[in-house]
């Protein structure tokens, strides 16, 4: 794609921007390895295309950002790579926090953080509470996170509301059970991407991801910068939601929607 082709938020294609999209942030090991290097060394460069992609949907107005930086079942992988995750969430945090800050972006972890040491768990919260009234972007952090585990717990809160006596059976539905979830402050997500090539959701946003659009792409994650952002919302874009409708009653896209 151009570079003249780039959406701006004032252009036309602003009523079909994505107000929520996610991230599996997939290839750092590949891409260390065609380097001739350790897998670590691939987390460490995909800070950089953390960095770009939060740029990027800042400044094209998207209101929420999702990135899976660890999920459940990594604490699989071998140990010196996962202490090397370990290490490096807590170096970005200490390093990035300010600047989420000055630039208006909110800052939420989602997850299970009881698996985290407790200093790790402090510095989030910390983090969370400086940057909790900020308003241009939501950028989440899915840090050991998995779409069943969500949903279990949304479900043992909501059974345990029925135990209270707060809520009844009856009265679930699929809106009340939503604002048990992770993420029931933030839009529906709307694009779910993955970079490295693999079609998967790898157990990502499960509930949130029911009607998002998809998009996979061959970049490895640290090669994933904004001009690659930029291809996978122009992709978006020119796509037909149809919600469960037919295509008929949808509509064609509009000329100069996309």
């Amino acid at each position: 794609m151009s570079a003249d082709s780039s959406i701006e938020v004032t252009s036309p294609f602003e009523a079909t921007l994505p107000k929520h999209v996610a991230i599996i942030m997939d290839g750092n090991g590949r891409w260390a390895q065609q380097q001739g290097k350790l897998r670590t060394f691939g987390h460490k460069a995909g800070v950089d295309a953390v960095r770009a992609s939060v740029r990027y949907a800042r400044k094209k107005g998207i209101k929420a950002l999702t990135l899976f930086a660890f999920s459940s079942e990594n604490w699989k992988r071998p140990k010196e790579e996962v202490k090397i995750l370990m290490q490096l969430f807590n170096l970005v945090l200490s390093s990035e926090v300010k600047k989420l800050n000055r630039n208006n972006i909110r800052l939420k972890v989602i997850g299970d953080l009881s698996a985290f040491d407790q200093k790790l768990v402090d510095k989030i919260r910390k983090a969370e509470a400086l940057t909790e009234n900020n308003t241009a972007l939501t950028l989440n952090v899915a840090a050991n996170y998995g779409g069943r585990w969500d949903i279990v717990n949304a479900a043992q809160k909501i059974a345990d509301d029925v135990k209270q006596g707060l809520i009844k059976p009856e009265e679930i539905t699929e809106s009340s059970f939503n604002n048990y979830t992770c993420m029931s402050d933030l839009p529906t997500l709307d694009l779910m991407i993955r970079t490295g090539g693999d079609h998967r959701v790898s157990n990502f946003l499960l509930w949130q991801c029911a009607y998002a659009e998809f998009y996979f792409c061959e970049t490895l994650w640290p090669d994933f910068d904004e001009q690659k952002f930029d291809d996978a919302i122009l992709d978006f874009c020119h796509r037909q939601r149809r919600f469960g409708q037919t295509g008929e009653q949808v509509g064609p896209v509009k000329q100069g929607q996309v």
